[in-house]
């Protein structure tokens, strides 16, 4: 690019590219940026204005920028003009004489207006301007800095939105089907790694490309999955012709594939306004339609697109109205299964997207008491900003959608959100009746579990029960006040309804740990230790490596099998802790536990020295936490593979494993083995 007769660097461009493209994808409008040649009077406060918020020029500087170095204003006042004439590039205010030179100033026009913009606004600097060619580049590439000013290495790309691939994918759910989750307006992670500068970048850097040109470039970088860099390249061919329908048709697909779908809406509208005959934009248009939900308006587009839509696109919209048409008559007559049967297949005809559709499912599956689905179904479904849902699908379905959200958060037990989540809603359509019973249900279900919450701290059980109760009274189906109220019941004694309350909660939410360890123990002391133990198996596999739990596991299974009779015989001569087994069952029962297993092996009674018992007894008792076994044998074959190498040995075991296998004779070294373990 040629300047005043002077070739300049395009990685000193760097700046520029910085202060163009550091703005995110998210819009809530399609704008007209203008070209360069083009641009009305900036102020400093249009500086801090969004690239979609209006017509203004684009060469504006992000809000959030205020760690750019800045310059400060020069001292000649005509070295910089607050704005450029329309059509020729020269600073406004200046001379007629100048304007041979305004004309040719280009890019430094640009840059001393930005320079001017960051003077005024930010009041101070440490970088002072260039002289040779207005141009402003980094300290390592011979940047003329104030005394003491450090200016970082910045990589363009930090302040480019992250792509898909470096955002990483969303998990799946296996419950319901898939919606695409995809936040508008997501800002660029500001801590991300640094990485380098594509070479088809820089290239659009160092020189003046036409707009067809950085076309191109971002169909290259659309073809390589970088959907956030070729959207930056849309935006540069936008900002030098922004009449192109193309260019927006272009970048609307990059921001689809971005997730970015109200955007992309944005963007096809101002490409078919251009062009109306665009038939590509249509077809485009239609399917974010379709996607959104909106089957009327897919229709339309697609009808527009004349050669480029398909008898089965057509096909598949009419399937979509059949879909709503019914899934919207079921939920009047308050016909769940048919709701939640009418959504999916809505999701599969294409509305992946639909906050409509996504409202009714989540309903459908509360309604149904399956929590944990609903929840997960709603943490896929695609994110809208708040108030550009609000606009774009209109107050009453926005706060629908708010208020089945703050019934997510209420069953979670996140009751702050639910009522802050809820009150939104209530703002954004104060009319509906339906909005307002959620407001007041999630508020009076949050009362009620604060107070019975500082009863229970006071140990006033019967009072918390009362005001958990209340609450419930709202919300029959709050899976944390069934299991608060039946922590209340079994202070107060109370196991089989605490129990009852357990098992609500259990319905409700499957994997709520906190309501299956209470039952777990409400069953043990009604010594119900079958059910007890079914329990304990199942936290074990929700909570592995708990050694409460599994000390509970395996006093219960003690417990069943002597309730049972089964198994496990009591030496009489031993302290309670000391026992003898008959099968590998029993063995493991014990070794497999949490803590200390003493075995004593021996292959008949007749070898087993006299005084080999009596020193046993007198362990138990010294160590009532360990358990001692006794294993003959010759009565039990189907241990004879724990045999030890001499006809006596003591094999200790701790948390599953053997940790010492001592010869029968050496008392010893069984002392001073458990004093060690004991510490």
């Amino acid at each position: 690019m040629e300047e005043d007769g002077k070739k300049v660097s395009g990685c000193g461009l760097l700046v520029l590219y910085n202060n163009i493209f550091r703005r995110g994808t998210a819009s809530s409008s399609p704008g007209h940026p203008t070209s360069a040649a083009e641009s009305p009077k900036l102020t400093a406060s249009d500086s801090k204005r969004r690239r979609a918020a209006s017509d203004e020029a684009s060469l504006l500087v992000p809000a959030n920028a205020s760690h750019l170095p800045v310059a400060p204003a020069p001292q000649n006042p005509k070295a910089v003009a607050p704005g450029y004439l329309k059509a020729s590039g020269r600073p406004a205010g200046a001379s007629a004489g100048n304007a041979g030179r305004a004309r040719n100033l280009g890019l430094s026009a640009e840059l001393d207006s930005m320079i001017n913009d960051h003077q005024r606004s930010k009041g101070s600097s440490t970088l002072v301007r260039a002289s040779s060619g207005n141009v402003m580049v980094f300290s390592n590439l011979g940047n003329i800095r104030a005394p003491g000013a450090v200016t970082p290495n910045r990589n363009v790309l930090d302040f480019l939105p992250k792509t898909a691939s470096e955002k990483g994918g969303i998990p799946d759910s296996n419950q319901g089907p898939r919606y695409t989750n995809g936040p508008a307006g997501h800002a660029p992670n500001s801590s991300a790694v640094e990485v380098p500068a594509p070479e088809g970048l820089c290239r659009a850097l160092s020189k003046r490309l036409e707009p067809e040109e950085l076309k191109e470039m971002g169909n290259e970088e659309y073809k390589k999955g970088r959907y956030a860099e070729a959207v930056a390249l849309y935006d540069r061919a936008i900002l030098i012709d922004p009449d192109k329908a193309s260019y927006w048709s272009n970048k609307a697909a990059a921001l689809m594939a971005m997730g970015h779908l109200l955007e992309a809406v944005s963007d096809c509208r101002e490409a078919v306004r251009i062009d109306p005959s665009y038939a590509r934009a249509h077809r485009r248009l239609a399917t974010l339609y379709l996607r959104l939900g909106d089957a009327e308006k897919a229709i339309h587009h697609f009808k527009l697109a004349r050669n480029e839509t398909t008898s089965e696109d057509i096909s598949q919209v009419h399937r979509l109205q059949t879909h709503l048409s019914k899934c919207n008559e079921a939920r009047k007559l308050r016909d769940w299964h048919s709701v939640l049967k009418e959504a999916r297949s809505a999701v599969s005809s294409g509305a992946d997207s639909s906050p409509q559709i996504v409202a009714a499912h989540v309903e459908a599956l509360l309604a149904l008491s399956r929590q944990e689905e609903a929840e997960a179904t709603l943490n896929c479904a695609a994110k809208f900003n708040i108030d550009a849902s609000t606009k774009f699908f209109g107050a009453s379905r926005s706060a629908r959608l708010l208020s089945i959200r703050a019934q997510i958060h209420l069953a979670a037990g996140r009751f702050e959100d639910a009522v802050a989540v809820a009150q939104k809603a209530a703002q954004i359509e104060p009319s509906s009746r339906e909005v307002g019973a959620v407001a007041r249900k999630t508020r009076a279900v949050a009362s009620a579990r604060l107070t019975g919450n500082d009863l229970f701290k006071a140990s006033k059980f019967r009072e918390a029960c009362v005001a958990y109760g209340e609450g419930l009274d709202h919300d029959p189906q709050n899976a944390i006040l069934l299991c608060n109220r039946a922590a209340c019941r079994s202070k107060l004694g109370q196991w089989e309804k605490a129990i009852e309350d357990c098992n609500a909660a259990l319905t409700m939410r499957p994997s709520y740990t906190k309501a299956r360890l209470r039952r777990a123990d409400c069953n043990a002391k009604l010594e119900r230790w079958e059910a007890s133990v079914q329990d304990y198996q199942a936290l074990i596999d929700q909570l592995p490596g708990d050694e409460e739990v599994g000390k509970a596991l395996s006093e219960a299974q003690r417990q069943l099998k002597k309730q049972r009779g089964e198994g496990i015989i009591m030496d009489t001569k031993a302290g309670a802790n000391f026992v003898c087994v008959t099968n590998k069952a029993q063995l493991e029962q014990f070794t497999m536990a949490p803590g200390v297993t003493v075995a004593l092996v021996f292959n008949k009674s007749s070898q087993l020295p006299s005084q080999t018992i009596p020193f046993m007894e007198k362990m138990s008792e010294q160590h009532p936490s360990v358990n001692f076994l006794k294993m003959d044998l010759s009565q039990s074959p189907s241990l004879e593979e724990y045999g030890g190498h001499g006809p006596v040995a003591f094999k200790v075991y701790r948390n599953g494993s053997m940790v010492k296998d001592i010869d029968g004779l050496d008392h010893e070294q069984l002392e001073s083995s458990l004093r060690a373990l004991g510490k």
